[in-house]
């Protein structure tokens, strides 16, 4: 789990960020009617279905497994153990397994977290890449905070990633997205890239957010991005994980992109909206909620607290298999909602997407196991150990159902 997230959405809480309203808009052509629509404008539309991918699982040592004072391989850090266990990202087995599942359901992309040159993630890329150019599966790249000044690496870290992973592979499987007027180029979706300059704790302390760069700042790297690569790409788009429309414009970037679960579906069309007002493309990801760890052994004082089950319209008693069941069954109707509200709104006439040929949903996530919205199949309730029951995970009968109900939904428009 990054934890910067859950603090992110807390800042921007505490500094009275808020989404400029805008009138809903009807979204009421039918969903066969969408599909065929997309398909006419997309001919390559899988890759505009693309997983939020992360590489950074370590096993000697344990890394991100053993956060929040977990004990792998037993005790891991996430509310569901995987099906594969506690594994390696750079397992070339491992990746293997993960891109016969993306493929198979008809996925053309992931979105790989990626935390700086060097880092882990970053040492994972090329096995990654080769594993998923050998299953027909693209890939880009989402621009973590890895420092606080990340805002002024954000043009030397796109033009790293271009030559690296893009120029020096012969562009094998860097995904290059196609708009439907035909222009081609990479798309970079980043986290924390519009947070407010200061902040209150839950004790009414102000405090500065050590990463806030003004709106100046990003503009300049987002139009020194454009100039290094204007004449590399018809198009480039970058995205910033924002709800602050008008900052978004003014740092330059070409749209959003939402990450977080707790942005529910009924609010899409007025977010949209208040991007077509600012001629901002945008998108929601496909979800299936949001059930994160707890943390162990919080200090006393701590403005930390539990962040509820999403979607929380009721409480779970997590080791009752009926509860499970109803956890699971409220995951799926998110699936359903996300996937039908997001298609709804990126195709709805008037609104901006539309007007600029552009077409992305995100799926949240296939592996970000901490916050447990993965796709990833995780164990079948039956097939945990004692040991794993006595640690209280949250698995359904059918582990896999989240990765089987978005193959269903993708069938039915022939993905």
């Amino acid at each position: 789990m990054n934890p910067s997230r859950r603090e992110f959405l807390e800042t921007l809480a505490a500094a009275g960020v808020g989404v400029c309203a805008a009138p809903a808009l009807a979204v009421a052509v039918p969903q066969a009617g969408r599909a065929r629509q997309l398909h006419n404008r997309f001919p390559d539309l899988r890759r505009h279905f693309v997983f939020e991918y992360y590489p950074w699982y370590e096993t000697a040592p344990y890394q991100h497994w053993d956060q929040s004072k977990r004990h792998p391989p037993i005790d891991v850090a996430s509310n569901y153990m995987p099906r594969l266990g506690a594994y390696r990202s750079a397992d070339p087995r491992v990746i293997e397994q993960h891109a016969r599942w993306i493929a198979d359901i008809g996925v053309g992309a992931i979105n790989v977290s990626w935390w700086g040159p060097g880092d882990l993630t970053d040492r994972t890329i090329p096995v990654l890449m080769d594993v998923m150019a050998a299953h027909d599966i693209h890939v880009a790249f989402h621009l973590e905070p890895y420092t606080d000044n990340h805002s002024a690496n954000y043009a030397r870290d796109i033009q790293y990633l271009l030559k690296e992973y893009g120029d020096r592979r012969s562009w094998d499987c860097f995904l290059l997205l196609q708009h439907a007027d035909g222009k081609v180029g990479p798309v970079f979706k980043s986290f924390r890239t519009i947070v407010p300059e200061t902040g209150t704790d839950c004790h009414g302390v102000r405090y500065t957010v050590g990463d806030y760069a003004a709106d100046a700042v990003w503009r300049l790297q987002t139009d020194r991005v454009r100039e290094t690569f204007r004449g590399d790409f018809d198009r480039i788009t970058l995205l910033a994980d924002s709800l602050n429309f008008d900052r978004t414009r003014a740092s330059g970037f070409d749209g959003i992109a939402i990450y977080d679960n707790f942005v529910a579906p009924d609010s899409w069309s007025d977010h949209a909206s208040a991007c077509t007002s600012r001629d901002l493309v945008f998108s929601f990801n496909i979800n299936p909620g949001f059930d994160v760890i707890l943390e162990r052994d919080v200090e006393p004082g701590s403005c930390y607290s539990p962040t509820p089950f999403e979607p929380g319209a009721v409480s779970y008693n997590w080791s009752q298999a009926t509860d499970r069941e109803r956890a699971a069954r409220a995951s799926m109707v998110r699936i359903s909602d996300a996937f039908q509200t997001t298609i709804a709104v990126q195709t709805t006439a008037g609104l901006a997407n539309v007007k600029h040929g552009f077409f992305l949903t995100y799926i949240n996530s296939f592996n970000e196991w901490h916050e447990g919205h993965q796709f990833e199949p995780m164990k079948d309730a039956a097939t945990l150990s004692p040991d794993e029951r006595a640690v209280g995970y949250h698995n359904p009968a059918d582990g896999g159902y989240r990765l089987k109900h978005l193959a269903d939904l993708f069938a039915d428009i022939d993905l």
